[in-house]
């Protein structure tokens, strides 16, 4: 192993990771147990250390399946967390990472230095180890904001949809109530949707269309 020499000190690297849901037409977000101090016991965002030879993304997916075994997410980055009392260990830097997933695909598994994990609504969260209730909040912040001009809540949804199963995801992202015809010529109106050729029964209701992204597998910017 090689060892180094610097005449000033070198802060540590690490990522952080929140992950989103929906459960329960609730906004989720999956939390570990750390099995270790510091803030052993505490819940806290899934996460750890660069290694010299990674790059950080590549750490983010890593230390994600590690801890919770979930795998083949797509993760953007979020902003860098640097106070320098955020960690007691040592001046430690985290660049953070946000990431969607519908919640029937994920099956997280406790692993690594993870004593336990779960999912907790974005509206319960218990106390938090560092400085990740402010990760948190900032990633909600930037799901919403995205919500505008980019298909980001697409990565919530089944691969058919209704119009009015779409509506919902937005409404609880953004914590709000949406006006179902706005929604509905809003969205039909960025050409981003084809329809699946098939219906969802409804009840009490006719038939609702199923639809699809037209170019699945990509996150589309809208302007």
């Amino acid at each position: 192993m090689a060892t180094y020499c610097y005449d000033y000190p070198h802060p540590a690297v690490t990522t952080d990771i929140a992950l989103f849901t929906i459960i329960g037409d609730k906004l989720a977000i999956l939390l570990i147990r750390r099995r270790s101090p510091p803030f052993q016991d505490s819940w806290a965002l899934p996460g750890g250390f660069v290694d010299s030879d990674e790059c950080l993304e590549d750490c983010a997916l890593r230390e994600l399946a590690e801890e919770t075994g979930i795998t083949g997410v797509y993760l953007e980055q979020l902003y860098t967390f640097g106070k320098p009392d955020r960690d007691p260990r040592e001046r430690i830097i985290s660049v953070a990472y946000y990431a969607l997933a519908p919640a029937d695909i994920l099956s997280p598994i406790a692993g690594s230095d993870a004593a336990e994990v779960r999912w907790f609504a974005f509206d319960a969260l218990p106390d938090l180890a560092f400085d990740h209730r402010d990760v948190i909040v900032l990633a909600q912040q930037r799901l919403r904001a995205k919500l505008d001009y980019s298909t980001v809540a697409f990565s919530l949804m089944a691969e058919t949809f209704t119009l009015g199963e779409l509506q919902k995801v937005y409404e609880i992202i953004r914590g709000e109530s949406l006006d179902k015809r706005n929604f509905r010529k809003y969205i039909l109106s960025l050409n981003l949707l084809a329809e699946s050729g098939e219906t969802q029964q409804g009840c009490n209701h006719r038939p609702a269309k199923l639809y699809r992204l037209a170019q699945p597998g990509t996150l589309h910017y809208i302007r």
